[in-house]
């Protein structure tokens, strides 16, 4: 005989607590019962008091068992297999005394609670599910990596070829010899496998066609996979060209697509539904990026951030501004002080809505997409805008995209009825991310809290797990701009046949000819002219020695990262750096857009030496 089905008796004449009935109705479909207490013979029947059931809902279980209040809507709520680990965390002794507070504030409230509901929630009485921004995102995801690895193919062989300035070959063998069998786990690359500028190239190609697949929506567990092993294997031995945050960025978003994309292409219509761990994780990292960013310019103690001046600085110091950025930097100085006030308002009062209810969430999105759509027209920041926008899609659920984009656009259709095998495979999925998911979420959450307030010890196996997969960028720490330049040096790197008569190398997209207007390059991300922004701050870097010794050699893949060579038929005899101070020119007289002012030497003219002991060749 079939066992009767839990009760939930509930006031149907509350509008908070119908709605909120209705939105549980299509999780527990056909496994709860609920019934109004003011139907007929119901409360006679089951034995309530008229009294207990207006004041608080009431749960009567197959076997006679009886719960009310927050406890009867975890009950209830337990019954969905996808909400049980929400139940068990319901029940911890500080969060069960809290949801028991909330509901005895809500129930003598009930009129002001339906309307705040609405406010929040909207009309929406579906359960959210995430399965079509779950598909658009793997799409989205696919066209970064496309714009990342097209980005650096172009640049490839003359930052790390085998006449690049930074060759991928030489460094794996020289850490090899310093470090034996833990350079394989120090620097995790298939590149150990051999780096030929062939092999370079080949893995490049790879991740191209990889990043169209996955936009097509073919084998996305194969090609996230395939993408982030080979991206990882570029960062490992990349060093200074790629070292920035949203290389960690695509990453740890890599990894993490890894864990909940699906087996079968996202056009068969078998997408599953993302569980809500999952969501949990990208919100996390979501989060921990933009809150970062906030929180660091606070942290730092940086003066321009204290007083509000930031940005009387940044568009006109930032490494690669836009043709914008001289705009707004020549606006009224109390519009640049809004901005930076309104910069620092968004990212650190918006990522916290990313935890709330449906339309503060949403509300977080727009306000974030709408600052990196801010940050994208005024300076070149690579690929790092689209994929925090990107990112942002997890903010959102299908009820949003529903109702604004085609449904062709994500590629998306609804899943069949699962067969017992299917879901015996399904749970077994499920417990292998879990394993691999909880400690992420324990060190993404520890990540963050260790930066509000002092990070204690972690407990042994994180801290075991932390140091194990540092190498991997699995988690990361963000905080872009926390403290502000005030100055724009740039490098000027000159060469000579006679070593009295210099002439100028051209970049691409860097600040040279003070006629030459700023560009907008992104997504692609010069990584030489930003590297020279970063080592005009200092002295030569070591790597600027090497770069200097293929002008005097002629590099042709170093060349090609430049605009221009003033010595096209034969490389100079000698070179030299100079360091130049940039400004906006205010007026744009003559046509300028920058004016320039000598500061001194850079790097001492040089000539090219003799080979080392190593085969290289440098500029002494």
């Amino acid at each position: 005989m079939q066992r009767p089905l839990p009760v939930v008796v509930y006031d149907g004449e509350c509008g908070f607590c119908s709605r909120w009935v209705r939105r549980w109705q299509s999780r527990v479909a056909g496994k709860v019962v609920f019934v109004p207490f003011q139907m007929r013979g119901v409360l006679e029947r089951l034995g309530i008091a008229r009294e207990d059931a207006a004041r608080a809902l009431q749960w009567i279980g197959s076997g006679g068992e009886r719960a009310e209040g927050s406890e009867a809507v975890l009950r209830a709520l337990g019954e969905d297999p996808g909400l049980r680990w929400l139940v068990a965390l319901g029940r911890l002794p500080p969060l069960s005394l809290a949801a028991s507070a909330v509901y005895r504030l809500v129930a003598r409230n009930r009129g002001l609670a339906a309307r705040v509901d609405w406010l929040l929630f909207g009309d929406s009485q579906e359960p959210p599910s995430y399965r079509r921004v779950h598909a658009l995102y793997l799409r989205a995801l696919g066209a970064v990596y496309l714009v990342a690895f097209t980005s650096l193919r172009s640049q490839l062989l003359g930052l790390y070829g085998s006449r690049g300035i930074r060759p991928i070959q030489r460094f794996l063998e020289g850490a090899k010899g310093a470090l034996g069998k833990d350079a394989f786990t120090a620097f995790p690359t298939v590149f150990w496998l051999g780096a030929s500028d062939r092999a370079l190239r080949r893995v490049c190609f790879a991740g191209q066609l990889a990043s169209v697949a996955l936009m097509a929506g073919r084998a996305p567990k194969l090609c996230s996979a395939i993408l982030w092993s080979g991206y990882q294997s570029f960062v490992a031995p990349g060093r200074e060209f790629l070292s920035y945050q949203w290389d960690a960025l695509l990453l740890e978003s890599g990894f993490n697509s890894i864990l909940l994309a699906p087996v079968r292409g996202i056009r068969d219509g078998k997408v599953p539904e993302v569980p809500g761990y999952g969501v949990l994780l990208m919100r996390l990292l979501n989060f921990r990026l933009q809150f970062g960013s906030g929180l660091s310019k606070l942290q730092s103690g940086d003066p321009a951030w204290r007083g509000l001046t930031a940005c009387d600085t940044h568009f006109e110091t930032q490494p690669l501004p836009s043709r914008l950025a001289r705009r707004i930097h020549l606006a009224p100085p109390l519009v640049r002080k809004l901005m930076t006030a309104g910069t620092l308002a968004l990212e650190c009062g918006a990522p916290p809505l990313m935890f709330a209810p449906r339309r503060a969430r949403h509300a977080s999105f727009a306000a974030s997409t709408a600052l990196q759509g801010l940050i994208s027209s005024t300076g070149n920041f690579g690929f790092f805008n689209l994929l925090t926008a990107v990112l942002g899609l997890w903010l959102l659920d299908d009820e949003a995209l529903n109702r604004v984009l085609p449904r062709r656009v994500a590629g998306f259709e609804e899943e069949a009825p699962p067969s017992r095998l299917r879901r015996d495979l399904g749970r077994a999925r499920r417990l292998g991310q879990l394993a691999v998911v909880l400690p992420l979420l324990a060190l993404s959450v520890l990540e963050i809290t260790g930066r509000v307030w002092r990070r204690g010890r972690l407990p042994a196996p994180l801290r075991w797990l932390d140091e194990k997969t540092v190498t991997f960028r699995l988690i990361n720490s963000y905080g872009l701009f926390s403290v502000m330049t005030t100055s724009r040096p740039e490098i000027q790197l000159e060469g000579s046949d006679d070593g009295r008569s210099w002439r100028e190398y051209r970049f691409k997209f860097k600040p040279g000819d003070p006629k030459g207007p700023p560009r907008w390059v992104a997504p692609h991300q010069p990584r030489l002219d930003w590297q020279l922004w970063f080592a005009a701050m200092g002295g030569a870097p070591q790597w600027f020695e090497t770069l200097m010794a293929r002008l005097l050699e002629g590099s042709p893949e170093v060349l090609a990262l430049l605009a221009q060579n003033p010595f096209p038929k034969a490389p100079p005899r000698y070179v030299r750096a100079v360091l130049y101070d940039y400004r906006f020119e205010r007026d744009g007289r003559g046509g300028a857009y920058w004016k320039r002012r000598l500061v001194g030497p850079y790097f001492p003219t040089a000539r090219l030496a003799a080979t080392d002991e190593s085969g290289r060749r440098t500029a002494v």
